[in-house]
């Protein structure tokens, strides 16, 4: 009996604080999904300070109502997703609602600013949450959660595929065939774009990110300054790990840019996360595997260029990069696809972490359900 199809939206706000994203996606089952329509809803300037003033402690009022407005901006690309797609809301299942991570400390804790109830009362829908916290109280890191949808919708039927997303964190899944959970591997690799764009705004205010790699075409890197932080700890440790900007936000940027200042800071940056990502990817993967890329990161040449060289240098032979985007759809919709589906999972009671990925006891259900 063929299962009846169900249309969820995932959202899905980054380390890199550009925007909430949202897919609309039909699922004809877990391992068939349907990008409808994908949204990007830009947070403003004013919006990125107060996100990041709130990470970065601000007052509990100001927390709290950043908690609140979060919602808001993620119901603004909910219902442009919709009115894309000529979607009206009483068709959704769910929601599914990340929110934007607060604090990342596993095994204690994983928090999430922004308010599931605001998208159940505006859009009349079970909107799902908090999916990190029933892993960590599991014992896993909480992180990365994406494996699943890689394992489900994104590996080959007939090769292996490493499908590495270097958003403001970089992470990488491997999966050796189609639905092969138990042969999977999964892992946070370090900073992805988040201390690279950190720094291009310490250069230039006006710039949200550093498009184009402009910044990092213009740096030389720093060697010397590059090889005392890959000593840092987190790089040798064994996996399961995870990160996020506790470790690689914006203090390290700062410390990284006072040491090496202007596009110099940037290229070096730059070279740390293409180096911890092939050195990760070399020690995980098998050389056959094929490598598929998403996230901001596959849209810096500058970075794709020296990922392709360490990786060279490291295998001793060239290894082919795929975008994301020639396989699938947009591979800045991935993520918010991925939260779709564990939304999805979530809803129909099925488990969704892979502890593998993540480290803890057992596979569990993920996210709590605020009924509308």
């Amino acid at each position: 009996m063929t299962e009846r199809p169900s249309l969820g939206v995932g959202l899905m706000s980054g380390t890199s604080l550009d925007g909430m994203d949202a897919a609309l996606v039909r699922f004809h089952g877990p391992d068939r999904a349907e990008l409808v329509a994908f949204h990007t809803r830009p947070y403003t300037a004013a919006e990125r300070r107060r996100l990041l003033a709130a990470l970065d402690g601000a007052p509990p009022r100001e927390t709290a109502r950043v908690h609140a407005d979060l919602a808001h901006w993620a119901a603004e690309a909910v219902e442009r997703v919709l009115a894309t797609a000529r979607v009206p809301a009483s068709d959704l299942a769910f929601i599914a609602f990340p929110g934007q991570t607060y604090w990342h400390e596993p095994p204690h804790v994983s928090l999430a600013l922004g308010e599931p109830a605001i998208l159940a009362e505006r859009f009349g829908v079970r909107v799902v949450s908090a999916f990190r916290a029933r892993d960590v109280a599991a014992g896993g890191q909480g992180a990365p959660l994406v494996p699943i949808a890689d394992v489900l919708l994104f590996a080959a039927a007939d090769r292996p595929r490493v499908l590495l997303n270097v958003g403001g964190i970089a992470n990488f899944t491997f999966v050796r065939f189609r639905d092969d959970d138990e042969g999977a591997f999964a892992c946070d690799t370090g900073p992805g774009m988040l201390v690279i764009d950190a720094i291009a705004r310490l250069v230039d205010p006006e710039l949200p990110y550093d498009a184009d790699g402009q910044l990092a075409e213009r740096g030389r890197v720093h060697d010397d300054v590059l090889q005392e932080l890959l000593a840092d700890p987190f790089f040798a440790a064994p996996p399961p790990k995870s990160t996020g900007r506790e470790r690689f936000g914006e203090a390290y940027a700062r410390a990284l840019h006072a040491r090496v200042p202007g596009p110099d800071g940037v290229a070096t940056a730059v070279a740390l996360t293409a180096e911890t990502i092939a050195r990760a990817i070399v020690a995980h993967t098998p050389a056959d595997a094929e490598l598929v890329v998403s996230g901001g990161g596959y849209r810096h040449p500058v970075l794709m260029q020296q990922l392709s060289r360490a990786l060279w240098r490291l295998r001793g032979r060239p290894i082919p990069v795929l975008g994301f985007d020639a396989l699938f759809f947009d591979g800045d919709a991935k993520e918010a696809v991925a939260f779709a589906l564990l939304g999805y999972l979530a809803a129909h009671g099925q488990p969704a972490n892979l502890p593998v990925a993540t480290g803890a006891r057992g596979r569990r259900r993920l996210g709590a359900i605020t009924e509308p």
